[in-house]
């Protein structure tokens, strides 16, 4: 949501909103960058959705009962999905719209500086924050360019996808995440409809029923896009692409295959293949993804956004470069989506972590809204831990603070993963601070 006000309002458009984590004190920091683009900051009161309100722009998280949408609905004031906004922009620009399983806001964000560092000068609207965007002064999660490239991140999770026409449709993978496969599958067959320009498509075998006519790549002899010489290493990876040779400061074999769909992108829309070694070389990144917090007393500590089956083995398979022991942390967001993926958790960390790895899991992390709260993290817990893995239960935070200090020593990657709380790499960073004392 704050991406598309910040992108509204940084091409002259006019914003306000609200916010429940405002009204708590909390996000001083974005409140205070928001409102020095010009975006007015209500209370989340209804107070905002007054008569000079052309319309009430809400996610799929917003119920009917939050003060502002109560307001907007009594007062007639147009209700508009995020993704309608989305789709305005989308189909304004030469946008690029990136969307899979795994991967998207890295491949959006990889894109975005391959364009930018060709001299292309794109906008990019994404979900994940961009580091080289913060350094600018930027919340790091929208920018507009002078171009009429745009990156999006394209999310299948609410079905919103079916929404946008894109210039260039990017796929990268398809896993089971918030829906079915076949669901998200029927929406990925309305992008390839809508898709203006051309499709893009990774090497997934689930997505062979698309490769037809499209750009693929991947690391399979069929792809377009083909990494070869692939030399993975704890802190990036070297590969090569016909005759140029890329190197990434991004460490895992899945952050070869984001790489590759950005080259594969910026090649639908003209770039040569030699301006794009540069920019990757200097990617720096996406917060929350494999993000190191500090490293003290040769103990590392990694907040990541890891929260499904394979984003999470990918997070542990690539801690295991860089330690001799992975102290996994994780913390299930919202109770549907735990349900969902409850069998994916326990057959994924009871065969990604070895018997000298070990698992702690924080409670279902609970937003708010209408939910059946009917099982406890402490559940899934025993179900891993019958597999014969080492794994916990955390009654609470400050709890396993102390027996992380406790048990991590030389050599151990502590990795904390989950999504949706805000809180997390705060709670990586007081991590930090009690192996440090």
């Amino acid at each position: 949501m704050s991406a598309i006000a910040q992108f509204q309002a940084m091409t002259g458009g006019r914003v306000s909103g609200s916010d429940r984590a405002f009204d708590h004190g909390e996000r001083g920091a974005m409140r205070a960058q928001l409102e020095a683009l010009g975006i007015d900051v209500f209370p989340q009161d209804g107070s905002g959705a007054g008569t000079d309100c052309a319309a009430l722009v809400v996610s799929t998280a917003v119920e009917e009962q939050v003060p502002d949408f109560a307001a907007a609905k009594a007062s007639n004031i147009p209700i508009v999905h995020r993704s309608e906004m989305l789709a305005h922009f989308v189909g304004a620009y030469r946008s690029i719209a990136v969307t899979g399983t795994s991967g998207k806001s890295t491949v959006t964000g990889m894109t975005f500086e391959i364009l930018r560092g060709a001299g292309r000068d794109p906008s990019v609207i994404t979900g994940g924050d961009l580091p080289a965007l913060q350094a600018e002064g930027l919340i790091g999660n929208a920018c507009a360019g002078d171009s009429d490239l745009l990156v999006v991140e394209a999310d299948e999770s609410d079905g919103s996808l079916v929404r946008y026409a894109p210039a260039v449709g990017v796929l990268l993978n398809l896993q089971r995440d918030h829906k079915e496969m076949d669901e998200v599958a029927a929406m990925f067959a309305t992008l390839r409809a809508r898709a203006r320009e051309t499709l893009v498509v990774g090497d997934d075998p689930n997505l062979d029923p698309f490769g037809g006519g499209s750009l693929r790549f991947g690391l399979s002899a069929h792809a377009h896009v083909r990494g070869q010489d692939i030399a993975p290493e704890a802190y990036g990876s070297r590969f090569r692409v016909d005759e140029v040779a890329f190197e990434i400061p991004v460490p895992g074999i899945h952050n070869v295959m984001n790489a590759l769909a950005a080259i594969a992108a910026c090649r639908a829309v003209d770039v040569p293949l030699a301006d794009m070694a540069a920019p990757l070389a200097g990617f720096s990144g996406i917060g929350r993804r494999f993000q190191t917090v500090g490293c003290v007393r040769g103990i590392e500590v990694v907040d990541d956004f890891a929260h499904n089956a394979e984003k999470i083995a990918a997070a542990i398979r690539t801690a295991k470069l860089r330690g001799k022991r992975v102290l996994a942390v994780y913390q299930p967001h919202g109770y549907g989506p735990t349900r969902f993926l409850r069998n994916d958790f326990v057959r994924t960390f009871s065969g990604e972590l070895g018997p000298e790895d070990g698992l702690w899991m924080l409670e279902v992390f609970y937003a708010g809204g209408t939910a059946t709260r009917d099982f406890s993290a402490a559940e899934i817990i025993d179900e891993i831990a019958a597999h014969g893995t080492r794994a916990g239960f955390a009654p609470s935070r400050d709890w396993l603070i102390g027996r992380i200090a406790e048990d991590a020593k030389d050599g151990d990657v502590v990795l904390v993963m989950g999504a949706r709380d805000p809180s997390l790499t705060a709670f990586a960073r007081d991590i930090l601070g009690a192996l440090a004392a």
